[in-house]
């Protein structure tokens, strides 16, 4: 079997030329999504963690991932925090 059939040799090739802010950036955009899911959903405890674990790994963020992709990423949660407040608020 040649190595470029062998998964097992492909997924490494994969994980030497995978940079981990790609996978930072990839997570974060995920936890957008489903906070907005959460939300949608009226799990605002699920949305709350997602918000403070995009505001904790968001800082690590800014000196290695392209500045347009943190932008975007900080709109999107700022976005998602007034969508939960304005939620949390109609709760009351």
């Amino acid at each position: 079997m040649s190595e470029s059939a062998d998964p097992h040799a492909a997924a490494e090739e994969l994980l030497r030329k995978l940079h981990v802010r790609d996978v930072l950036l990839g997570t974060l955009a995920s936890l957008v999504q489903v906070g907005y899911a959460k939300l949608g959903e009226g799990e605002t405890e699920q949305t709350r963690l997602a918000i403070e674990a995009l505001r904790a790994v968001m800082p690590v963020l800014e000196d290695s991932a392209p500045e347009d992709a943190v932008r975007d990423l900080r709109q999107a949660t700022a976005n998602l925090q007034l969508a939960y407040a304005q939620k949390v608020k109609e709760a009351t």
